[in-house]
């Protein structure tokens, strides 16, 4: 069941939330019998300073529909009261009704489950600690900021952790590390680690969602979020490596920035959390004074209709934004087909993954003596066996044994019904040949090399050409630089955004492939405390350490001027100057709706000249385009409201990006700018329109002084073409001959509108 509130069209959600169970009820004839559930109640902006008075609202409220003050009581399961007003709570589907019929209340949802979705990276993008200047060493590392984490907790003993050199814990930190099961808060926390909470009492009375071998604290068995966090906010560590993989010195993006972990992702099998939990966490962080957010979930499957999408990740995410602090999250991992993007709200910085210029590789030597490399994540011994080649290798698995085998695959599942089936059939390896620039992601303990279809074809013609072929693989081996191609990745979710086509996303791409983390040394994956992930997960934590760089330099940007500047100074290829593709059936070169504006750029983020930025009229601007009505804004916004009538275009939100999903007749698009480079400057207008797309930008030109600061423009956009199409896209930029200010276009025409 799904009670939402707060629009006048279906389709699109907004307010935030608050969790009740479903067991008491109001007439113990009518409910006494139902099934009592945790429901999410938003009631918007707090009307209180005092926190205690805002629980003690949430509890009067929760009193109209119960039998008494006690048994209302016993149904909160949290309170939220720190950056807005809500709370989580058992109720019956007739409670949660008649809590969202109330004029005072924005949301009632049924709590959900979702999901969570470096060595290297930093020098790739080119941000290298042994420059004497740039943004690492100007923002002091990040220093004076602390990144929250909502995720699976910390495994505090890691060196990513280690407090060494770093100053006092910042002053305006108000959070605290909470003792639990094998977690000391005076021995696991230090300068370094500066909070650590966990939450259990969004899941049901049984705890039924948490792991057995997790533990009842911060710390984390499962590995995610002490990779996450080291990803971002690592601590310099020398000689690290996955088995002799990727070695190198593991850093983060800020490697002086503070970090505290928020511990809600519990679930054994698939990293889940519950959205009762996730509102908590968003509420503590606030209130502790977390700069920025690094958030690597994503709803669960199965997809949720965009009708019932309410409170949680997408407002939580709101009302931080709101207390200026920036959420990044990733764009989940259901790519490559279109429409896949989470995360898609205006307010989120929203992050695709690539590779990096590393790959991982064996050598495979012949017994006609050739050799040849292949893709392999592979930290074994040198293996030498016979070599067999098996096209059915689900029924011809009685000579694999010992051996060597070769298949040819199209699809993922097939690559992993190969590899299990090897592996329980005891060969010695396996070599995968499919189409396609395919990135491999699997660490495994026996030999597993991809190659692509054409050596897949030199090698099966050297089995049929021996009476007893063989074959030796090397250990495996790390291979840096050229020629490994950028390319967003399959599993990266792709847009259009399906809520509201008309905001870009995702909106930053940054690396997000094999990328090196540390991790519990619990885990069964570990490898001496040490990971190889892959998944916008990982890539979500590159774009947050940055961010948290850019507001070192930067304290008084918005969380929307921060967006910006990342968005409108980022890569459109790679750091060498190579085209970026995007992986695919075929692969193409990569557009908005694979990278967004594109691969991050931090050095080029620092100064991007001018930004744009948002508020929070913006906001409510959006909330008004997208449906919601007067009352249900006010609610959310804390501002009153009234929207115009005709409601304004969505097209005009002053997004760093135009996005025009149905084009029919000419259309004015407009924006504003806000210098922040030097104060006498003046900008011109540089457009490379869509194809079939004319652009006109008005004035042509843009002057600032002291006296000003912000400049608006219209852009006004037209079509060629005679029938539909599909997307084309563009770039319009604004340059001053030094900073280079672009924004993406992306431009369907719709001649006449199914």
């Amino acid at each position: 069941m799904g009670i939402v509130k707060g629009r006048s069209r279906a389709g699109l959600f907004i307010g935030f939330l608050f969790i009740v169970n479903v067991g008491f009820c109001v007439f113990a004839q009518e409910s006494s019998n139902e099934e009592r559930k945790i429901y999410v109640v938003h009631l918007g902006v707090r009307r209180h300073d005092d926190s205690e008075l805002v629980s003690e609202s949430h509890q009067r409220m929760l009193e109209s529909v119960f039998e008494s003050a006690e048994a209302a009581r016993e149904s909160i399961v949290y309170n939220y009261h720190h950056g807005f007003s809500g709370f989580a709570a058992r109720l019956t589907d007739s409670q949660a009704k008649q809590l969202s019929d109330r004029p005072d209340v924005f949301s009632v949802a049924p709590n959900r489950k979702v999901e969570l979705q470096s060595t290297r990276i930093y020098d790739y993008l080119g941000l290298s600690p042994s420059f004497p200047s740039g943004v690492l060493h100007e923002s002091n590392m990040g220093s004076d900021l602390v990144i929250g984490f909502l995720d699976s907790g910390v495994w505090p003993e890691s060196p990513a952790y280690n407090d060494e050199g770093l100053g006092p814990i910042p002053k305006h930190w108000k959070g605290k590390c909470v003792a639990g099961e094998d977690f000391d808060p005076a021995k696991h926390c230090n300068k370094k680690l500066v909070g650590a909470k966990y939450f259990t009492d969004g899941f049901d009375e049984n705890n039924s969602g948490i792991s057995e071998e997790d533990f009842m604290s911060p710390r984390g068995y499962r590995g995610h979020g002490t990779m996450v966090s080291s990803i971002a906010a690592s601590s310099f560590v020398p000689n690290v490596s996955y088995g002799g993989l990727a070695p190198g010195v593991m850093r983060g993006a800020a490697p002086k920035a503070r970090i505290a972990m928020y511990k809600i992702v519990w679930d054994r099998a698939l990293l889940m959390s519950s959205t009762a939990t996730m509102v908590k966490a968003f509420d503590e962080a606030i209130n502790d004074g977390v700069d920025v957010l690094s958030i690597s979930l994503a709803s669960a499957a199965p997809f949720r209709p965009i009708d019932s999408i309410t409170g949680d990740l997408e407002l939580g995410s709101f009302h931080a934004v709101m207390k200026g602090i920036p959420v990044i999250a990733g764009a989940s991992n259901t790519g490559p087909e279109a429409y896949t993007v989470a995360n898609v709200f205006p307010w989120m910085l929203t992050v695709a993954a690539t590779n990096i210029d590393r790959t991982f590789y064996a050598d495979m030597t012949f017994g006609n003596n050739i050799t040849i490399i292949g893709q392999a994540q592979y930290t074994g011994k040198e293996v030498s066996a016979g070599l067999v080649y098996i096209e059915h290798y689900k029924t011809d698995t009685s000579s694999m044994l010992g051996k060597v085998v070769l298949t040819f695959v199209k699809e993922d599942w097939e690559m992993a019904s190969a590899l299990a089936t090897t592996t329980i059939n005891k060969a010695a390896g396996l070599i995968v040949a499919r189409s396609g620039d395919y990135q491999s992601d699997i660490v495994y303990n026996q030999p597993f090399i991809y190659v692509d279809y054409e050596v897949g074809a030199k090698i099966l013609r050297y089995i049929r050409s021996s009476s007893s072929p063989t074959i030796k693989i090397s250990t495996g081996k790390t291979l840096v630089g050229r020629p490994i191609a950028t390319q967003v990745c399959g599993f990266s979710s792709r847009g259009p955004n399906g809520l509201s086509p008309a905001i870009l996303k995702p909106d930053i791409a940054a690396p997000g492939v094999t990328i090196l983390g540390a991790t519990s040394q619990a885990y069964p994956d570990s490898f001496g405390g040490y990971f190889l992930g892959t998944g916008t997960s990982y890539a979500t934590p590159v774009v947050a350490g940055l961010v948290v760089l850019l507001k070192a330099l930067h304290p008084d940007w918005s969380p929307a001027a921060l967006k910006s500047a990342i968005m409108t100074t980022a890569w459109k290829t790679d750091p060498s100057g190579e085209p970026i593709f995007a992986e695919g059936e075929p692969r193409k070169l990569a557009d908005p709706f694979d990278y967004g504006a594109g691969l991050v750029n931090a050095e080029r983020a620092k100064d991007p000249g001018l930004v744009y930025d948002m508020n929070i009229d913006d906001y409510i601007h959006y909330f008004c385009t997208t449906g919601y009505n007067d009352t249900s804004i006010t609610i959310i916004t804390g501002k009153p409201t009234k929207c115009s009538s005709p409601l304004p275009s969505i097209l005009d939100l002053n997004y760093p990006a135009i996005t025009i999903p149905d084009l029919e007749e000419e259309v004015t698009v407009t924006r504003t700018v806000t210098n922040v480079g030097p104060v006498d400057s003046v900008y011109r207008a540089v457009v490379e329109p869509p194809r079939g797309v004319e652009i006109v930008v008005e004035p042509e030109t843009l002057v600032f002084c002291s006296n000003t600061k912000k400049l608006g423009f219209k852009v006004r956009v037209s079509s060629s073409h005679k029938s539909n199409t599909g997307f084309f896209f563009g770039s319009f930029t604004w340059t001053d001959g030094t900073r280079n200010v672009t924004i993406p276009l992306s431009v369907r025409t719709r001649v006449l509108n199914p």
